[in-house]
């Protein structure tokens, strides 16, 4: 990621460096659940955690998304030591908070009552209190209903900042083996195969990584779109990450749809990672070979968009070629 001039004085502002142990949110910050059954570490113990004064504000914390020791010092100072937490689910942050003996005041705050509650976390920040916001696992606001919070807060002018920590994926990018110098975040794909498909077109050009979340439940036909749409590229299907069970399927996305269709759904929630465009332009037999399969299946202006979308060669000279085969076919 690139680092603005905000970015960076909103790292210093959370740094805790020269700060005498105090923490104020930033006005303008740039922009699979948890297994509980592990006990915490003794130094995890709340007596132990650092005592940190939260400035007031709005407070967006990561926790974890599998192993419960990856929830950081300070991410369980700014729960300890906050007004209130609002969460997806009561049950599960509540699980969390009960390991670690923290009683900070829980709220539930997701789509189906976001309109509703969020005008009351707005007037407790105005009072000036510390609120905290949670995903059920990882960081809010990523495949989240938070954003909407975030920005009402922002632009009526109340503190803000955030206390990073696990992602599922970037945890799944940087396991995939595909490059992660660049890539694009796309979350869930709809669930209806003809929407799914509109949305996977839009990414065809991108040549960076493209992650998405997806159910297990509709992992093969997903993969399937994406071979179909995308091509068949390299790709790695990651779940269960940091659990005991943890798995990363690398392969091309045929291949992994094949897997899945015949292994039947996996548990939890899978990140699948599939690597960007290549825009070199195929030889002329693969070129021939790959429109033959189009036509056998769509119509001519259809089989050369979508060989343009996937190979990035100029529509009209695929149009072309397209033409001449089928007159040489008559």
């Amino acid at each position: 990621m690139r680092r603005t001039a905000k970015a960076t004085g909103a790292a210093r502002a959370g740094s805790g460096k020269n700060e005498g142990g105090s923490r104020h949110p930033s006005r303008r910050p740039e922009a699979s659940k948890p297994d509980l059954r592990a006990p915490p570490a003794p130094d995890q113990a709340v007596g132990a955690l650092p005592q940190t004064e939260l400035m007031p504000g709005l407070y967006l914390v990561a926790t974890p998304i599998g192993n419960l020791g990856d929830i950081s010092l300070r991410a369980l100072a700014v729960l300890n030591g906050a007004d209130r937490i609002f969460c997806e689910d009561t049950r599960v942050t509540g699980k969390l908070l009960a390991r670690y003996g923290i009683s900070t005041s829980l709220g539930a705050y997701h789509d189906h009552n976001a309109e509703r509650v969020r005008p009351a976390v707005l007037t407790a920040l105005r009072r000036g209190e510390r609120v905290a916001l949670v995903s059920d696992a990882g960081t809010p606001l990523v495949s989240d209903p938070g954003y909407k919070l975030v920005r009402a807060a922002l632009a009526k002018d109340l503190p803000v900042t955030a206390i990073p920590g696990p992602n599922a994926a970037v945890t799944a990018l940087i396991l995939s083996g595909l490059s992660p110098d660049a890539f694009l975040f796309a979350g869930f794909l709809p669930p209806r195969q003809a929407a799914r498909r509109r949305a996977l077109a839009r990414w065809v050009a991108v040549e960076g990584t493209l992650v998405f979340y997806e159910s297990t439940q509709r992992l093969t036909e997903s993969l399937a779109d994406m071979g179909e749409v995308l091509g068949d590229r390299e790709a790695a299907v990651a779940r269960e990450l940091t659990k005991l069970h943890e798995e990363v399927r690398r392969g091309r996305l045929a291949d992994l749809a094949a897997h899945y269709r015949l292994a039947g759904p996996p548990r939890g929630e899978a990140v699948v990672v599939v690597g960007g465009a290549d825009h070199s332009e195929p030889d002329e037999a693969e070129v021939d070979q790959r429109l033959r399969s189009a036509l056998a299946e769509l119509g001519l202006r259809e089989a050369t968009a979508k060989l343009a979308a996937e190979t990035g060669m100029p529509r009209r000279k695929l149009y072309r070629r397209a033409l001449a085969m089928r007159d040489k076919k008559k």
